[in-house]
């Protein structure tokens, strides 16, 4: 009998079941993806993930097809003492054809990565104090200090005041500047799409822009000690006339506590904020003083 044509079966099979995967992938799939879309940066990572996505399905499809289709029809059955066929050496169409698609399949992530680096929000994304490409206009600036264990604030804007909350206007670009006071920590507001380290001595930039109004939380990526667990802070997005409202109002409210901290810098050093541990955590104020011990942890070091 003569041999079927394997390969054809198997590209006809690839092909039907890639043209339903890959949109199922992206239509359905995708609008489900995290970070969601509560902001620009979170937009575009759950857009990248869906095109990820997509262009994936084909291979695992392909991988699927031919691995089935390798049980059903090329299984030793009984009586079946057949050898090996014989080896296939030094096809050329094949190697061209696959360098050929790879190096495609490469260039074009390569383009579309690149582009997503850009747009929406620039190279900015926790890439260290000079991002290469930013975002057009003027973001306000949100300074975010890491301790152990909690996170502070402190707007520059409004006198440089400092809050355990993170709030964010609407509608507006936002410029991160990410630094710690003691060990490395990490800054991540997953609804936000937003994730940049904490270093000691380093500012580190991240940008993006809410969405819709809301609530958030900020989580310690980084195993900083033995309460990282708990170091995380609430946050919201709300519309700008609220925020300036807030922002004014901590302000006034802030000012003693403002007055107590270092001058507003992209980093401080540990000699800078040394003196204001004990102060802050014996009067209970919400500076970055270094070493926070709240009522929340039940130890206390």
């Amino acid at each position: 009998m003569r041999e079927p044509r394997h390969g054809l079966r198997i590209l006809l099979l690839w092909l039907v079941l890639s043209a339903v995967a890959v949109p199922l992938v992206y239509v359905v799939w995708g609008p489900h993806l995290p970070p969601g879309d509560m902001s620009t940066s979170a937009e575009g990572q759950r857009f990248d993930n869906a095109v990820l996505g997509a262009m994936a399905a084909p291979v695992v499809v392909g991988v699927l097809v031919y691995f089935g289709y390798a049980l059903v029809v090329w299984r030793v059955r009984d009586g079946d003492e057949e050898t090996d066929g014989p080896p296939l050496r030094g096809n050329v169409r094949l190697q061209a054809t696959w360098m050929g698609v790879t190096s495609a399949v490469v260039l074009g992530v390569f383009v579309f990565g690149t582009y997503e680096l850009i747009v929406p929000n620039g190279a900015g994304a926790g890439e260290g104090p000079a991002p290469i490409w930013k975002p057009g206009g003027e973001p306000l600036q949100i300074q975010v200090i890491a301790q152990q264990w909690r996170f502070t604030y402190r707007f520059p804007q409004f006198g440089g005041m400092e809050t355990p909350e993170l709030v964010l206007p609407v509608g507006q670009d936002v410029q991160f500047d990410v630094t710690s006071l003691d060990v490395v920590h990490g800054f991540w507001a997953n609804e936000l799409g937003v994730k940049a380290d904490a270093n000691p001595g380093v500012d580190d930039v991240a940008y993006t822009r809410a969405k819709r109004v809301g609530a958030f939380t900020v989580r310690c990526s980084e195993l900083c000690g033995i309460w990282h667990g708990a170091m995380t802070t609430n946050g919201r997005v709300v519309s700008v006339a609220d925020f300036q409202t807030w922002g004014q109002s901590a302000e006034v409210s802030q000012a003693a506590i403002t007055k107590l901290l270092p001058p507003y810098a992209l980093t401080y050093s540990p000699s800078a904020i040394s003196t204001l541990t004990k102060l802050f955590t014996d009067n209970g104020l919400n500076g970055a003083g270094g070493q926070y011990y709240g009522p929340q942890y039940p130890v206390q070091p």
